[in-house]
């Protein structure tokens, strides 16, 4: 390590410079990737021209060199001199990062190069880059090399390359932007070529044909009208092939461009040394190309067409609008000068989907043309409104679709709306909010609520059947989502029967396990029995089909102070942890748990509630996200049973408390119910029959629970430590403080 670092350690990157020293930060990498990204940048350019309306025909073109040449009817780049730079709009826009037009109000309302960096960068970041500018009646021409203006001298105008003769602009020289030719007052355009530099990217870099052909056959669907040509010079056509029948891409009115010897030329120019680019429309040089072309009027409706393969199971179904929304924003002033300001912004929606007879889900989002593969809040506010209207109509109709209301696992979820849904959901806006350069996600957040509202409403029309045409369609619509969610609920349990098979076959059960029949993990229910003599009355009183047994004998180990190993040990502890079968302490994982109820069936006295505190500090402990999640009870089983008499003969009533008895046998007393004036009182689960076990603790639609929750995790953990713990002090001063605040009530007697 020096000591001498000073300023002129200092490097200071001007211009284009710092994007060829660092080019990842603005293309991602300098594979084959980031050499599509530069092309998309340039096209994303000229459909922006398609969308500000003043473009209806592109051509893309890869020269036998390597180069690619995108080309457009578009307004032009201005050629007219920029008052703060003193540079012509051409030499601005392809030379210095963050500058162009769409940083205004006025000239892009929804554009997709956004960042003021896309062509800059390319240029930047290509051995050579031409372009040509149809404006004013005139065509004019300027060269860059590697970023820099210039003047190369090729031998063959023909055919320009980027090994030619390079002479760079000197510093305070005015522009090298010139007049080559003339064209008509109406004809406009604009047409770049570049060379991606070697010394950038990596010898792996390849265009990809397939890439390519896909971007502009989405663009070709997202902008309807706009006719999107590409020509491949390498490839030669199949068959008798007229190329200039395949490009008819000239409308009635346009005229080629005628060379002129005009007086705005540079007298050390010659035309003849000129470049001279294909322009939109003229028949290419070479008759070795291969040439696909690309136009579609119906919009986002024919590329949901176009994507889904399939059996239909609805038409396609279009959601469209526009929203005003206000943002703040950076605005240039008079002076150049940022400043926040208040603007009202206008949001296009335009989604198209249908559902097919399959499973995939195929969603592609669009913001002003560039794709979002990261969704983002356009998509985000597309699926809240899909989901809730879905979800409202499934509860509307539920005994149609067979859907228990009760029951929080016959819930749709997105995924069931999902499965065969095909969607296309773009929005337009100006100067959108995107994570990165890349543009993968939407982060413009009042887009969500537009597209929700939008959604709710227009989809909720369809889905509902009040829209006409729609009533049979949204009927099978929705009998398909119900029935993804009923299909999803079978392979849950089939799912289930398969893990509890296992774990059963991985390790064995237990011996004194009483186990249900697997199939209904979703309600499965463990009951931890005091007791092998109830066990027995429990075996005769519950339903197989769910409810399983698992008998522990006496008091089990009291873990708040036992050691992990102790309670390994400890056979009831094991059993108990292995049954449950989903780990311990911090493995502990709810999800691989075999039963949905673990409850605690013990007698109704001081013995069994001090067993049940036992079993739930070893909850506590091990497994504590069963009580978290309500999965944790304690049967209430009654203290009484008074026999009625009379005309009620043959019925019973069951108190739980001494008061409770008292209260109801003076009740009876009081309504003349005549009634066995001998109270049977259980002192345990196995002085009941299995019908009264069943009737009073066992069956679910007569039974009481209690549900243990847990509040307060560090108050609960430090009362579980305080009457549990290896400290007797406190223990001891906790019940002589509280003694006289005891209440028989609050415990079974």
């Amino acid at each position: 390590m020096t000591d001498n670092y000073s300023a002129k350690n200092l490097s200071v990157l001007e211009g284009l410079d710092a994007v060829r020293k660092r080019p990842g930060m603005y293309i991602g990498t300098t594979d084959s990737q980031g050499l599509m990204h530069c092309l998309w940048e340039i096209i994303d350019n000229a459909v922006d021209e398609a969308l500000a309306g003043a473009c209806d025909r592109i051509t893309v073109t890869l020269h036998e060199d390597g180069s690619v040449e995108v080309a457009d009817n578009g307004r032009g780049i201005p050629v007219d001199v920029e008052p703060k730079t003193k540079l012509t709009g051409v030499e601005v826009v392809l030379t210095k990062l963050h500058a162009g037009a769409k940083f205004g109000n006025d000239s892009y309302h929804a554009a997709g190069g956004l960042h003021g960096v896309g062509s800059s960068v390319v240029n930047a970041l290509s051995s050579r880059l031409d372009v040509e500018v149809d404006r004013n009646g005139k065509t004019y021409h300027m060269a860059f090399h590697q970023g820099h203006p210039g003047v190369y001298r090729d031998e063959d105008t023909q055919n320009p390359s980027p090994d030619a003769p390079f002479k760079r602009t000197r510093k305070n020289k005015p522009t090298e932007l010139e007049v080559i030719g003339k064209v008509t007052a109406k004809t406009t355009g604009t047409r770049v070529r570049y060379w991606a530099d070697p010394d950038i990217f990596n010898d792996t870099a390849r265009f990809s044909y397939e890439q390519l052909i896909d971007r502009v056959r989405q663009t070709s669907f997202l902008v309807p009208g706009l006719k999107i040509t590409v020509i491949d010079e390498s490839i030669a056509p199949t068959g008798d092939v007229n190329v200039d029948d395949m490009l008819e891409v000239d409308g009635p009115d346009a005229s080629p461009r005628a060379d002129v010897d005009d007086p705005a030329t540079p007298a050390d120019v010659d035309d003849d040394a000129s470049v001279r680019l294909a322009g939109v429309g003229e028949s290419p040089r070479s008759s070795h190309r291969r040439v696909e072309e690309f136009q579609h009027n119906g919009g986002v409706k024919d590329f949901v067409d176009y994507l889904s393969h399939g059996e239909p199971v609805s038409g396609i179904w279009h959601i469209t609008g526009t929203a005003n929304y206000k943002e703040e924003t950076q605005a240039v002033d008079a002076n150049g000068d940022l400043h926040a300001e208040h603007i009202t912004r206008e949001c296009g929606v335009d989604i198209a989907l249908r559902w097919i007879n399959g499973y995939d889900t195929t969603m592609r989002s669009f913001v002003n043309v560039v794709e979002t593969p990261g969704g983002g809040m356009h998509v985000d506010g597309f699926l809240q409104g899909l989901t809730r209207q879905v979800r409202k109509m499934v509860e509307e109709n539920a005994r149609r679709y067979k859907v228990n209301l009760k029951d929080s696992g016959t819930r749709i979820e997105r995924d069931d709306i999902l499965s065969g849904l095909v969607a296309v959901v773009t929005v337009r806006i100006a100067e959108p909010q995107f994570q990165g350069q890349t543009k993968d996600v939407l982060g413009t957040a009042p887009v969500k609520g537009i597209v929700a509202r939008m959604t709710d409403k227009q989809f909720g029309e369809m889905i509902s059947g009040s829209r006409r045409g729609f009533k049979e369609q949204s009927g099978r619509v929705l009998e398909k989502i119900t029935g993804e969610m009923h299909a999803r609920i079978q392979a849950r349990k089939t799912k289930e029967v398969t893990r509890r098979k296992n774990a059963l076959e991985s390790a064995s059960m237990p011996p004194k396990l009483s186990d249900c029949q697997p199939g209904n993990d979703d309600i499965a229910e463990l009951f931890i029995v005091e007791g092998d003599s109830a066990l027995g009355t429990a075996k005769a009183a519950r339903n197989s089909s769910f409810q399983a047994l698992l008998p522990i004998r006496g008091k089990i180990l009291n873990v708040q102070k036992a050691s992990l190993a102790q309670i390994l040990a400890n056979k009831e502890c094991s059993a108990i942890i292995q049954v449950v079968g989903a780990g311990s302490g911090a493995n502990f994982d709810i999800e691989q748990a075999r039963y949905n109820k673990l409850i605690m069936m013990t007698d109704a006295d001081v013995d069994g509630a001090h067993i049940r505190i036992l079993l739930l500090t070893l909850i506590y402990r091990y497994m504590r996200p069963l009580i978290e999640y309500g999965h944790v009870y304690a049967a209430v089983p009654p203290l009484h049973r008074i026999a009625l008499a009379g005309s009620h003969k043959g019925e019973y009533i069951y108190t739980y408390s001494d008061d409770e008895l008292a209260g109801k046998i003076e009740q009876l007393t009081r309504e003349k119910i005549d009634f066995n004036p001998e109270v049977q009182r259980y002192k345990g689960l196995g002085e009941m029959d299995a019908d009264q076990l069943a009737d009073t603790t066992m069956d679910p639609r007569t039974r009481m629970l209690r549900c243990i929750r847990m509040e307060d995790a560090a108050q609960a953990s430090d009362v579980f430590g305080l009457l549990m713990g290896d400290d007797v002090p406190p223990r001891k001063r906790f019940i002589i403080d509280n003694a006289d605040d005891f209440d028989r009530t609050k415990i079974d007697t």
